[in-house]
């Protein structure tokens, strides 16, 4: 979906946004440096409770990977459940409705894209987004008929207390776009959601492959902070993120925090209409060949491809989506390859 806009390290529930969109030295999983080791599983709520489950959880650490280390951790994991309370949702579905929230802070991240912050109702509440869904953001322009409905994908973490940031590029026509970007503090914008997509768990996959354009890296963003965060999921994820400038790679110091302390799982390919002179990534436009090159093979067992960007980008790559509920028929390269349409998922 080509306006959707929506890892924890960007953005904390208690502190100002900062700058985190300034472009870093280019560095790859392919060059020759020491990787950081991926870190590992635990909490503090895992630390604190793991009294709780007696010698047996000890034994835990002794014995790990017999039957009696299992039971401890899954006794270790029941506790943790136990006293850490399910966090109240500010969106919630349903019947709902849209809900007001207020323009906490604003952003100028480039040219054309800024960063909106926006307060929850209650200090202590989370957004209620889940893992690959959206929102829908409403406004009434002066003496028009009818609202302006956009979806926005939050690229804040699920579980941020307090506020929601929206990621929101710029378009010359985009009446949403151009209504948020005109917006200051203190205003509000009616928001309704979670709009749930495509359903997410650990493993459910073995290779992913995420072609985006533009804002539609935000999408791929939310599945790829989802995925790393997690230390039981092993998924491997391949990105193809096209733009026109180096200027116009959104999130890309997250992208390569990712790529670096992920070398063997996550590989980023960038590709750019109009580079630099020192541009040594693809240039011009996403290409059967470079997709070919990097993406899962279509005969691998259990992978899927995701594909979200301009409705130019999407007829080249897999076909637009019909509908929310309408996928649409699978076109362009990816079918080409021999993917199938159970293979691929149109944001």
């Amino acid at each position: 979906m080509s306006l959707f806009v929506a890892s924890r390290s960007a953005f904390r529930a208690a502190a100002p946004i900062k700058r985190q969109f300034q472009q870093p030295a280019r560095r790859y999983a392919t060059e020759q440096t020491t990787p950081t080791p991926e870190p590992k599983s635990g909490s503090n709520v895992l630390l604190y409770v793991a009294g709780a489950a007696g010698l047996a959880g000890a034994g835990y650490y002794f014995f790990s990977g017999t039957p009696a280390a299992k039971k401890a951790e899954a006794k270790v994991k029941d506790v943790a459940a136990a006293v850490t309370p399910e966090k109240k949702k500010a969106l919630t579905g349903g019947d709902q409705g849209f809900v007001s929230l207020l323009l906490e802070d604003v952003e100028t991240v480039n040219h054309n894209t800024k960063l909106f912050r926006f307060k929850l109702p209650e200090d202590d509440m989370v957004s209620g987004v889940t893992v690959t869904s959206a929102i829908l953001t409403k406004f009434k322009p002066n003496n028009a008929d009818k609202p302006v409905i956009r979806p926005y994908t939050p690229i804040s973490d699920e579980d941020t207390v307090g506020h929601m940031d929206l990621l929101v590029k710029k378009y010359p026509n985009g009446p949403m776009s151009t209504h948020l970007h005109d917006m200051v503090p203190g205003q509000r914008l009616e928001i309704k959601g979670p709009l749930p997509k495509y359903p997410w768990s650990a493993n459910k996959h073995q290779h992913i492959g995420l072609i985006a354009g533009g804002t539609g890296i935000t999408p791929m963003f939310q599945l790829c902070r989802t995925i790393f965060s997690n230390p039981d999921d092993k998924t491997k994820v391949t990105l193809v993120f096209g733009n026109v400038t180096e200027e116009d790679i959104l999130l890309k110091k997250e992208l390569a925090d990712l790529e670096n302390t992920y070398p063997q799982r996550f590989r980023a390919f960038y590709v750019l209409d109009n580079p630099p002179k020192e541009w040594v990534g693809n240039k011009g436009f996403i290409t059967k060949e470079l997709l070919k090159t990097v993406l899962p093979e279509p005969k691998s067992e259990n992978i899927k491809l995701f594909v979200c960007g301009p409705p130019g980008m999407m007829n080249s790559i897999s076909g637009n989506k019909k509908s929310p509920r309408d996928q649409g028929e699978l076109v362009g390269v990816l079918k080409e390859l021999g993917y199938t349409p159970e293979q691929v998922y149109k944001f």
